[in-house]
């Protein structure tokens, strides 16, 4: 059993234990920043602690003994590792250890990276990668071949990818892990993806960050028979979440939901999921084609990739079916556009089409430590939000904290907008008109985009301008005016 209280920080412990002072633990993590070193090394070259001292503070932190520390570890002038019976045990502890490590801090990936000088452990945490270890390169093959045997993955195999996964149990709370490795200059990269079994049978439409306006327009879409909802965004921008939480809303005992995925990320009780198997000639295409002969009332597909799928799709929602799925495009309008250009027909997206949810994630700011700032029209961050000549805004900045690891932010929130096709966007589609056509009539029947989202809640001090900046620059027109980027 994994312990899910927040870890202590090694910088902590040795304040705690009188090596180094407050003082020098809040210049070394400046320092940190800035490099992104970790802190042990920084407060070494600094000359704070010596090589025994952290090796001591890094066993109290990481619960090891000082012996697997030492082999684990990248510090100068040590034996890394001894041919010994212990040899394996320690690095059957030093993956069960980043593997909690990552729990507990709420990473959604870990990343082995071999490098020519080193072995790499970084964690993916509110979608930015952050370094946890250096490990010396003799252990990349042995570390590389545990992850292997856990997964069930051929450890004889390095010159191809692979793909497995391991389950991982944390008292009541279930991990799936999907590994990935891939050959590289240096040897096999492995990257694990944490998904949290439980999290999304729980999760209901109010907590996934919709605005009271956003919501009220999305559940307009689910009250719907038949027709399509589609919920595009990037990898990575929480759209599989907001899918699954969907069809947790839909799902009763007076309905058949079936679904076709690549992979099945998740299980829900009471829905019949079926996994794409390519190999087996198990396509999107050929699985969605067989559950309209199996009764659906409503039918989820992970994802439309290709033309043959959106017809088949297209087709069941005009047909009494309710066809949930998702697209990678950058916004609303996009989806619609997407599907034409794969080759449906402006009558058939415009008789099928409900509606579209396109979001992106964004990092919330640390409740703890955020500042409010003035942000005037003659910057970037003014011109983007549109502070209008003399007059200046609030927004909250992030500024770092023991609770937010010194990052300023602390977890994500998702922004969105929602595209309903009206009777009059359904026209201007049969009339083939363009996407900013199309964007521009939506907007006058209460569709926020994305970037009006973001400022939103950016306003409301959840999350910075920087953020929503990073995630819509594609929306905000200052980003293509040169002049103006000359006078900021």
């Amino acid at each position: 059993m994994l312990n899910q209280s927040p870890p202590k920080m090694i910088g902590d412990i040795l304040a705690e234990q009188g090596i180094i002072t407050r003082s020098q633990l809040e210049e070394a993590l400046q320092k940190q920043q800035r490099s992104q070193e970790p802190l042990g090394r920084v407060l070494v070259g600094l000359g704070y602690v010596t090589e025994h001292q952290l090796v001591e503070a890094l066993a109290a932190q990481y619960q090891f003994v000082e012996r697997d520390i030492r082999q684990t570890v990248d510090l100068p002038n040590h034996n890394l590792i001894r041919e010994s019976s212990g040899e394996e045990a320690s690095v059957i502890g030093l993956v069960q250890h980043i593997l909690q490590k990552a729990v507990r801090l709420g990473a959604s990936d870990i990343h082995f990276e071999p490098q020519e000088t080193g072995f790499r452990v970084r964690l993916r945490m509110d979608g930015i990668l952050r370094p946890l270890l250096n490990l010396p390169v003799n252990m990349q093959a042995a570390v590389v071949s545990r992850i292997k045997i856990m997964s069930d993955l051929d450890i004889a195999e390095k010159r191809l990818p692979q793909d497995g996964r391991l389950p991982l149990s944390t008292g009541s709370q279930k991990y799936d892990l999907r590994v990935s490795t891939m050959p590289t200059a240096y040897g096999e990269k492995v990257v694990i993806r944490l998904l949290d079994t439980g999290a999304v049978r729980q999760y209901r439409l109010e907590q996934l960050d919709f605005s009271p306006h956003n919501l009220a327009r999305l559940k307009h879409c689910l009250r719907a028979a038949y027709g399509m909802i589609l919920i595009t965004g990037p990898t990575g921008s929480g759209k599989t979440t907001t899918l699954y939480t969907v069809l947790n809303e839909l799902n009763n005992e007076q309905r058949n939901l079936s679904t076709i995925e690549d992979p099945i990320e998740y299980r829900l009780e009471g829905v019949n999921q079926t996994q794409v198997n390519t190999k087996a000639g198990m396509s999107f295409a050929v699985g969605l084609r067989a559950l309209l002969r199996q009764d659906p009332d409503i039918i989820m597909v992970g994802e439309i990739r290709d033309k043959e799928t959106a017809e088949i799709a297209v087709k069941a929602a005009g047909t009494g079916h309710l066809v949930l799925s998702t697209l990678h495009t950058n916004d609303a309008v996009g989806a619609v556009d997407r599907f034409i250009h794969m080759g449906i027909e402006p009558f058939q997206v415009a008789s099928s089409v409900l509606g579209v949810v396109a979001q992106r994630l964004v990092r919330r700011l640390c409740p703890y430590c955020k500042q409010p700032y003035r942000v005037v029209a003659d910057s970037l961050e003014g011109y983007f939000a549109g502070v209008l000549p003399g007059q200046e805004a609030v927004y909250y900045r992030p500024v770092g904290c023991r609770r937010c690891y010194h990052s300023g932010y602390r977890g994500r929130l998702a922004i969105h907008e929602i595209l309903l096709l009206s009777r009059r966007l359904r026209t201007l589609l049969l009339n083939r008109a363009t996407a900013d056509e199309l964007l521009a009539a939506a907007g006058q029947e209460g569709m926020q985009t994305l970037q009006t989202d973001g400022l939103t809640k950016a306003k409301q001090g959840l999350t910075s301008l920087p953020e929503v900046m990073r995630a819509t620059y594609f929306q905000a027109e200052s980003f293509f005016d040169t002049t103006v980027l000359q006078k900021m």
